[in-house]
């Protein structure tokens, strides 16, 4: 009960500390406090343009079924390397899709259970791997990069290494 109160009032609690702050401080913060804001303006409107391709893509790609496509074009590939082949949808994905992967995460604890071996596997997969196309996009376009040059096959070499990776260590740990 104290926790849900206190939960409930440590962001009106640290407002009402910076308005006091900036009230009663000999100090002049408002300056330094403004200019934060304006800076963080212009960084998120150089990064919108990204932020909205990735967002429609991602959507239209899931839409597609492209990912499930794809995972059952490399189920036979999985199943030769130990990988389950329930978590070859997640791998997919994930590269691309944090939300999207947490979904699919979701499903798949629900339909295998988190104790199996594609739940311990996607675990361990979604702890150690990123959506690195989303970093790549963000990242790059943030400070103004244009040409990324190998930074995606690279990025997709490590979703790989990822990939085996947490499927060798969860058959040797937890099998």
């Amino acid at each position: 009960m104290t926790g849900e109160i206190f939960g409930a009032l440590a962001v009106p609690a640290a407002l009402l500390a910076v308005a006091l702050l900036l009230l009663f401080s000999r100090q002049e913060y408002s300056e330094p406090l403004l200019q934060g804001i304006e800076q963080g303006g212009r960084t998120t409107l150089s990064v919108f343009p990204a932020l909205l391709l990735l967002s429609v893509g991602v959507s239209m790609l899931s839409a597609s079924g492209l990912p499930g496509l794809l995972s059952d074009w490399l189920a036979p590939v999985g199943e030769a390397l130990g990988i389950p082949i329930p978590v070859l949808p997640l791998a997919v994905l994930r590269p691309f899709s944090g939300s999207g992967s947490v979904a699919l995460l979701s499903d798949l604890f629900a339909d295998y259970g988190p104790d199996s071996a594609a739940g311990l596997c996607a675990s361990v997969l979604m702890g150690s791997s990123d959506t690195l196309v989303y970093v790549i996009c963000l990242y790059f376009s943030s400070v103004g990069v244009r040409r990324t040059r190998h930074a995606f096959p690279v990025a997709i070499g490590i979703t790989l290494v990822c990939l085996l990776l947490s499927a060798a260590l969860c058959r040797r740990f937890f099998a």
